[in-house]
């Protein structure tokens, strides 16, 4: 009965997810591309593939450890990774370019996953964190796929909506999905919901393996010259949505009035949203300007708009200190590593339940600080703005925490090179 509940609704969604992406492709043609394979369209795989899931772009950049490990130990396999959003699948090319043939995951439809299936030929499926897909679940079960999900969790507050979905593939996952938990809460509550014990493994948060360039400091310090931000105070507010622009160009202000010379830098989550803030800053008579059109600041320059894709780890690099954003408003928080690992000293916001673990861990650590609101943010700034020293203390601090978790891409490759192995060898 909860299957056909299940499917009924998910023919009832389908069409109008299809529309939402059609009419959001008027105004940002990104989301016109790859229409056709979210129902399981697209290029057949020369060979039987191994097949990585990434929702978006942070998922797809802590992924990228886990598809260069596989491309060096597997070249003869081709590998395919899917997204969901056009930024995760641009910045997916941008990482691996023709190397990975990058695509949109299907919708949940049976006849959907049976046609992506058909196409993609996975001889195995990893799933980066927790998203549950009843159908190509169920469907990675019925046609002997091994399936992981890796850097798995399940927040305590999941545990219903979990079980209830779980329930539609609940013998795929007592026999066939193999669990690589990022913490032992996580691994249990997985238990909890019918994953097999055996099956079910602690290897920790792939993006605690996230890979920095190894001239990543030289090209920030390059553009902190080329921005006339040498003298200055340079801070980062990256990942923002709607709402914290605001709250950054307020703290900007508010150094500005308390004689601290600092250059912003912000770095909206969503390109369709460039222009609303380029209009934001136009309209607070913010002197502003943007990359995507070559632009440079000047002493005078008080933001600089970063409507460019794949540069924001240049600019933690380059900074003093850092605001991650959806974090003051409720999306969840996104990557805090980033500038951890980098040794850039770090703010947040309340709203961090997307990785409640690490963001505690680093604040725990005194690595990150954490705020409320946007008046908050600009106390904390101004703060990390007069203390040096304390800038560096805490950027060694979130360097060190995350060199301590390092490891978990070993652990996950040690689970899945035996699957891998066994997919390789002809059927008996």
């Amino acid at each position: 009965m909860m299957r056909l509940v299940y499917l009924l609704a998910i023919y009832l969604l389908a069409p109008i997810a299809w529309l939402a992406l059609a009419w959001r492709g008027l105004r940002d043609p990104s989301y016109r591309q790859g229409l056709t394979q979210r129902f399981g369209f697209g290029p057949a795989s020369a060979a039987p593939s191994i097949w990585v899931h990434a929702v978006s772009v942070g998922e797809v950049q802590a992924a990228s450890s886990l598809v260069q490990a596989l491309r060096a130990r597997y070249p003869h396999i081709p590998l395919t990774l899917t997204t969901v959003t056009p930024t995760g699948a641009a910045r997916a090319r941008a990482l691996f370019g023709d190397r990975v043939d990058v695509r949109y995951v299907p919708y949940d439809l049976p006849g959907s996953v049976r046609r992506f299936f058909e196409r993609v030929k996975p001889r195995v499926a990893v799933i980066l964190e927790t998203e549950l897909w009843p159908n190509l679940y169920r469907g990675c079960g019925t046609r002997g796929i091994p399936l992981v999900l890796a850097s798995a969790r399940i927040s305590p507050r999941s545990v219903g909506r979990y079980r209830m979905l779980a329930s539609l593939f609940r013998e795929t996952l007592s026999h066939g999905i193999v669990i690589a938990a990022q913490g032992e809460g996580d691994a249990e509550r997985f238990r909890a919901i019918g994953a097999n014990p055996a099956k079910t493994h602690v290897v920790g948060n792939i993006k605690f393996d996230l890979e920095l360039p190894a001239d990543i400091r030289e090209r920030g310090a390059r553009r902190r010259a080329e921005h006339s931000a040498t003298g200055r105070f340079l801070w980062v507010a990256g990942s923002t949505h709607e709402g914290e622009e605001e709250a950054a160009i307020a703290a900007q202000a508010a150094l500005a009035k308390a004689g601290v010379p600092n250059l912003l830098v912000i770095a909206p989550r969503h390109p369709p949203r460039f222009g609303a803030v380029a209009d934001l800053l136009a309209a607070r008579g913010v002197r502003s300007v943007r990359r995507s059109i070559g632009g440079f600041a000047g002493p005078d320059t008080q933001v600089l708009l970063l409507d460019t894709l794949g540069e924001l780890m240049e600019w933690y690099a380059a900074a003093d200190a850092a605001f991650v954003g959806g974090s003051l408003v409720p999306v969840g928080g996104h990557n805090l590593l980033e500038p951890a690992a980098l040794a850039v000293a770090t703010v947040t916001g309340p709203h961090v339940f997307n990785a409640e673990d690490i963001a505690t861990a680093l604040v725990a650590e005194g690595a990150v600080e954490q705020v409320q609101d946007a008046a908050g943010l600009a106390d904390a700034m101004l703060r990390l703005a007069r203390d040096a020293a304390g800038r560096e203390r805490r950027g060694r601090l979130g360097q060190a925490l995350v060199e301590r978790n390092r490891g978990t891409l070993q652990r996950l490759m040690a689970l899945l090179e035996p699957l891998v192995s066994a997919s390789e060898r002809p059927a008996p």
